[in-house]
């Protein structure tokens, strides 16, 4: 905004002068509020312009909601337990109403009228239910896997992209027997040790909630690829002019990974992690699948695939909708984390 009347005189080279308009007061008020949008605004906004992105974070956030809510569901809509038995209600068809004798649960002995909304399997139990209670196992279990290979790689990786040096060779040098070892093999080793070790399976714990242990098992070997990632980020970013400004000013080592260079690291954290529950979620189907993932009678969508396969051809829906349901979280998760990569790229401008 130029004030009227307001502009002041620039001299040229042969002395005649240029007026050159000015701000006024308002003006500059203007622009002094005037603040250019955050880096997490930016990025935001070129998600919400990604359509299939923003939709498949709705989808992953039902998914979510859906499992987790699995007590609510067990409690208000099904009003029946996820190893609750039915006799009577053997290969229920979808919707179907039935009044029987209930085996298990707190109603048991009990004669009990249950709508199989999705129907029920080979046992008379309830389909929705144990898709609810499955999809918190498998969800679950991915998360717990990727706090603990995150937490691994994260403090591999940093100390390696740091120090460099000795402390890179040899921390890289362990990161690579990791990534030579056959994953699933070792996996299926592991877990077939700690299932088969009666000190373990016999305690109470374990009993009842012994699919604890399947995250440790598959983060043994899910953290190189993080790892990785934040020693090449740390390798480029610890010669930046204000790491440099931080360690003239007397700040430790600590300080320096904590408050300097991991800020920045963030969003490749976040791509990684977005990109890594598919992977993590498949791992455990196919561990349960085979048998050496969760035990039953607990559920997950691995599992619930295992027995259903044989009666495929009488009730199609025991193994298309646990198959589905891994299927739609996995895509919607990497669908949401492709444009998770695309919204946190730096080089991006509005």
């Amino acid at each position: 905004m130029v004030s009227s009347g307001e502009e002041r005189a620039v001299q040229r080279g042969d002395g005649a002068a240029i007026p050159q308009p000015t701000l006024s007061g308002t003006g500059r008020d203007t622009l002094a509020r005037t603040k250019s949008p955050s880096y997490a605004l930016r990025a935001w906004r070129r998600f919400k312009r990604n359509r299939l992105s923003l939709v498949s974070m709705v989808i992953f956030l039902i998914m979510i909601l859906f499992s987790y809510g699995a007590p609510l569901i067990s409690k208000y809509v099904t009003k029946t337990g996820f190893s609750d038995q039915n006799l009577q209600a053997t290969f229920a068809p979808a919707g179907k109403t039935i009044s029987a004798t209930q085996i298990g649960g707190p109603n048991s002995g009990q004669t009990v009228t249950t709508k199989y909304i999705l129907g029920a399997d080979e046992l008379g139990r309830d389909v929705l239910t144990r898709l609810a209670y499955g999809g918190r196992i498998s969800l679950t279990v991915s998360f717990l896997t990727l706090a603990i290979a995150l937490t691994v790689g994260l403090l591999i990786g940093a100390l390696a992209g740091y120090y460099g040096g000795w402390v890179d060779t040899i921390l890289m040098r362990l990161v690579d027997v990791f990534i030579s070892i056959p994953g699933l093999f070792v996996l299926i080793l592991v877990s077939t040790t700690i299932n088969n070790n009666k000190l373990i399976t016999g305690t109470g714990f374990y009993r009842t909630s012994g699919w604890l242990v399947l995250p440790f098992v598959i983060a043994i070997l899910s953290w190189t690829g993080i790892s990785r990632l934040i020693r090449g980020e740390f390798l480029s970013l610890r010669s930046r002019d204000y790491v440099e400004a931080a360690r003239v000013l007397g700040s430790t080592d600590g300080r320096i990974i904590v408050r300097h260079i991991l800020p920045n690291v963030v969003p490749i954290i976040i791509v990684w992690a977005t990109l890594a529950v598919p992977g993590l979620i498949l791992t455990e189907a196919a561990l349960s699948y085979l048998s050496f993932g969760v035990q039953i009678p607990t559920p997950s969508w691995g599992n619930m695939l295992t027995n259903s396969t044989q009666y495929f051809s009488r009730s199609p829906g025991l193994v298309v909708l646990p198959g589905a349901l891994i299927f739609i979280t996995t895509m919607a998760v990497n669908l949401m984390g492709n444009g998770l990569r695309d919204a946190l790229d730096p080089r991006l401008n509005d």
